[in-house]
Order: structure tokens, then C-alpha cells, then sequence
């Protein structure tokens, strides 16, 4: 026994088990032991004396408890559910496998160069000499030289002109759709023309195309399939359930503000450390 609180005598192991269950429910509690152990027995005191004031019997606790009880079934459920949804390391690899493209990755230099019909107290290109800029970009790529040491040493406002230094790398997707179309396209070190004036030229290179391996994108692949098991499982429950709303009650009232049982999109009460909370 390492705590008594009047005739309840509470163990280690039950007191370890109570701080488990309450950081997997809350996360990690940054307090000592013994001011767990203080809460701990405020926690039982207060609830030894509420039932020795009867108070576990009455209509608004018996409700709170009826309430905790069912939060606490439908979380014990939905860890079931979570659990059944997790996919093998076949059903991993079979995704992936089916799926190569969504892990492709680009390594590009970009170059963009801004004109305007007339520049603003003489700052910027204007469109012709964006123009002379975005033609000596051209023979500097038809003569295989170097353009980003080309646009390095032109004179212009850091705005007016904007070139990587060093190659970025992007995963399919992740550009605007016409870039990340010409860059998956490209082959390696060949730049492509994707503006062409008046007001913007827009150059890419690829430096590099490459694919993330299987174990770099397997924890991605592993919760995003039990995701769609989940919402499938879900779905097929609460139709065998026969859940029916009345929807003209339920369109009618507003929002209740500030609820602190609001569930989240899995029908899970969100803890204490969800909300900010400790």
C-alpha cells in the first residue's frame, strides 16, 4: 500500500495503472508523483464524501454518469474498430506498389523574370527589357551555360528577377498544376519555357527526379488506408444501426457554444489535452 484515503487502501500497481490510463487518455502529465498522489486522494476524498452525501443517487449525477459511461463504451468501441482497421504490411506495400506516382519527387531551379508596361518611379524591368533578360536566358539554356550564374550577375531589383540559387525539391502535386506537369516531364537537366511574356517568363530545370522508397512514405500509407477502413466500418455500422434524425427539429437549433463533449469527425469526445486542457 503506498496511499490510504479513509478505509480505501490503494496499491502501487493500482496507482501507476491510474496515472497509465489517465496520460493515454490526456497525454504525458509534467507533474511529480507526489503531486499526483496529492490529486489522487483529493480525487477520492471528494468522491467518498459526495456518495456519503447521497449524491451519487441523485437525478443530475446519475445523468453525468450515464453520460460518462456511454462516452466511455463509444471510445472503447472505436479503439476496436481503429485497431481492425490497421493494414498489414501487404496491404501496405500493395498500395504503394499501385500508387508509384504519388511518391515521385522533382529536384527543379526555376526562374522567374517580371515586367511591367511601366515600371513605377523607374524601379523594375519594364517589357522590354524583360524581354532582353528572358532572350539571353534562352541562349545561356541553347548553349548549355550556366543560367542561374547568367541571371546572378544581371543588374536588377531583387524583384525583378527571382532564381534559385540551389535546386528545390517537390513531390508530385505540390506545384502549381501546369509547373508540375512540365517538371515531371522534363528529362534530367533539361529546362523547359513555361511564360512567355510580356509581363512574366517563367523557366524550370530539372536537376533530379527521384521516388520515395516504401519505408520513407509506410507510416503515411498505414494511417491513411486505416482512415478509409475506419470510415468505412462506421458508415456500414450506423446504417445496420438504422440511426434516423428528424431533420427539421435538428436544422432548427442552433449550435450549442462552448460544449465541452463536442465530438470530432470520428464521433470520438476529444480529451482534456485535445482542447488545451490539463
Amino acid at each position: 500500500m503506498i496511499l490510504k484515503v479513509g478505509d480505501q487502501q490503494i496499491t502501487e500497481a493500482a496507482f501507476e495503472q491510474y496515472i497509465a490510463d489517465l496520460e493515454a487518455q490526456q497525454g504525458p502529465a509534467d507533474l511529480s508523483r507526489k503531486t499526483l498522489g496529492e490529486n489522487y486522494s483529493s480525487l477520492l476524498m471528494l468522491s467518498q464524501q459526495a456518495k456519503d452525501n447521497h449524491l451519487d443517487t441523485s437525478p443530475a449525477v446519475e445523468r453525468q454518469l450515464a453520460i460518462d459511461r456511454t462516452q466511455i463504451l463509444s471510445n472503447a468501441e472505436f479503439s476496436r474498430l481503429k485497431e481492425e482497421a490497421k493494414p498489414n504490411a501487404q496491404q501496405i506495400k500493395a498500395y504503394y506498389d499501385s500508387h508509384l506516382d504519388d511518391y515521385d519527387l522533382v529536384k527543379i531551379k526555376r526562374v522567374f523574370i517580371l515586367a511591367t508596361a511601366n515600371p513605377q518611379n523607374g524601379k523594375g524591368l519594364n517589357r522590354d527589357q524583360g524581354k532582353a533578360v528572358a532572350t539571353s536566358v534562352k541562349q545561356a539554356i541553347s548553349s548549355h551555360k550556366d543560367v542561374i550564374a547568367l541571371i546572378q550577375a544581371t543588374p536588377h531589383d531583387r524583384t525583378d528577377i527571382v532564381a534559385d540559387p540551389d535546386p528545390l525539391t517537390f513531390v508530385r502535386g505540390e506545384l502549381p498544376p501546369t509547373m508540375d506537369k512540365a517538371a515531371f516531364a522534363l528529362k534530367e537537366g533539361e529546362w523547359t519555357q513555361l511564360s512567355d511574356g510580356p509581363d512574366e517568363y517563367v523557366f524550370i530545370q530539372l536537376v533530379k527526379k527521384s521516388r520515395k522508397d516504401l519505408n520513407e512514405v509506410s507510416s503515411q500509407i498505414e494511417k491513411q488506408l486505416q482512415a478509409e477502413k475506419l470510415r468505412e466500418e462506421l458508415k456500414a455500422l450506423k446504417e445496420k444501426s438504422g440511426i434516423w434524425m428528424d431533420e427539421d427539429y435538428f436544422a432548427s437549433k442552433a449550435p450549442v457554444p462552448g460544449s465541452t463533449t463536442q465530438p470530432d469527425a470520428s464521433g470520438q469526445r476529444k480529451s482534456g489535452a485535445e482542447r488545451g486542457e490539463r
